[in-house]
């Protein structure tokens, strides 16, 4: 055994994890000193590059405890690539980055293959990524994941929330369920408050599946109606809810007013909310109450939007409107 290997880094599984990428990426350049795209299919006359990094969180945790990890790049990939589509870019290339304490190939390849999967969803590239291997960092069989979007855009065509005026309507599309916000306390008050297992059912279905339902990517609905010029801008519902991400989007002078009855709130909420016993304020900063991406968007494009989006695979509705105030968003109705 060599002296690293002893030490607690296997840089022969690295290698095969590498080439493992290599095969589902159909990529024979990955493991280069860096990743590189072609720009010249992409160039408008005023192009703009768009960065976005996130990470999953203690979602990880979870897929650790299922025994799941095909999935949680999925989740990666739809943290970051959101967050590039609700400035009105085209996500083009993705970087991800994986800490693990042993490196165990079977599940780097479980993880990477949703990271694939993700980048087909948004229509982006892959080019690379860095698999660290850090003994004395991490627990047994535990991991860290962060990801790196680049998306592009003409300068005309980014969305600006000074664009917003009001009599706007808000249109919400919705959610997966929790997405990748809120597990610190949904672990909190399933596992350590109450005893709830992961083959406990819920809304027909486990609660293992209800946890690990990979975050929805929005890229393929929303980006047609951002380049067809149909969206003033847009929000992607992380953490803090609607509640501090919709207030992102709000120019001085302005509220966003929401009715919750609009749409129903998926299940896990709500039981998280009763075992919990969670106030309206936590439901409405910590979870994205069934809501993963807002648009905004002129009074006479609202049926046209709705139109476009009812063709594609995810359900919306006019949620709200943009009135006078004080850049705050105020939810109404009993959620």
């Amino acid at each position: 055994m060599d002296a690293y290997k002893k030490a607690g880094v296997d840089i022969d599984a690295g290698e095969q994890l590498v080439d493992s990428i290599k095969e589902m990426t159909h990529d024979s350049g990955l493991g280069a000193f860096g990743g590189m795209l072609p720009l010249k299919d992409f160039m408008t006359p005023d192009p703009v590059l768009v960065s976005g990094t996130d990470g999953v969180g203690t979602k990880l945790l979870v897929a650790n405890q299922a025994n799941k990890h095909n999935t949680i790049g999925i989740d990666l990939v739809a943290m970051c690539v959101n967050d590039v589509l609700a400035q009105g870019a085209k996500p083009l290339f993705f970087l991800d980055y994986l800490g693990t304490g042993a490196l165990k190939t079977i599940v780097a390849s479980d993880v990477i293959a949703g990271v694939v999967e993700g980048t087909k969803q948004a229509g982006a590239k892959l080019i690379g990524g860095e698999t660290a291997e850090m003994p004395a960092m991490y627990g047994n069989g535990h991991y860290d994941l962060a990801g790196f979007a680049v998306g592009i855009a003409d300068r005309s065509a980014l969305l600006d929330k000074n664009d917003v005026a009001e009599g706007d309507v808000l249109i919400g599309i919705d959610s997966n369920g929790l997405h990748s916000n809120g597990y610190s306390l949904v672990r909190d008050i399933l596992f350590n408050q109450n005893d709830v297992k992961l083959t406990d059912i819920i809304d027909g279905h486990s609660y293992g599946e209800e946890l690990l339902r990979p975050t929805r990517i929005y890229v393929n609905s929303v980006l047609p109606l951002i380049q067809d010029k149909l969206v003033v801008s847009a929000a992607h519902i992380t953490g803090g809810g609607l509640l501090d991400n919709v207030a992102r989007i709000l120019p001085t002078g302005l509220n966003a007013e929401v009715d919750s009855s609009k749409w129903k709130i998926p299940a896990i909420m709500t039981e998280l909310k009763r075992l919990g016993g969670l106030s309206a304020t936590d439901m409405e900063r910590t979870f994205n109450l069934g809501i993963g991406f807002v648009l905004v968007v002129k009074p006479e494009k609202v049926d046209e939007v709705l139109a476009k989006l009812a063709n594609t695979d995810n359900h919306a509705q006019v949620i709200g409107s943009i009135t006078q105030g004080s850049q705050k968003v105020i939810i109404n109705g009993d959620h």
